[in-house]
């Protein structure tokens, strides 16, 4: 299965958290930070992203980081 169709079904799940800027979800490849202050940037706002974290209890500073543009909208994406 693609990272783009698991990060899907992982975003039909409850959240684990919300920011002002993003809705936070635990998905089989990683923290998935969607997107929810209307439109996105022009780049992906991984510092936004990871204060943001900190605030739903989330140090992702060490993690790597990608991005994808799925159905919901852009997201972040942590992982090791």
């Amino acid at each position: 299965m693609a990272i783009r169709e698991l990060l899907e079904d992982a975003l039909k799940e409850p959240s684990i958290g919300s920011t002002a800027c993003f809705r936070w979800h635990a998905t089989p490849v990683g923290i998935a930070a969607l997107w929810s202050e209307g439109k996105p940037p022009s780049s992906p706002p991984f510092d936004v992203a990871l204060k943001e974290g900190l605030q739903v209890g989330l140090d992702l500073s060490r993690e790597e980081r990608e991005f994808h543009q799925v159905k919901s909208g852009l997201v972040l994406l942590f992982h090791s």
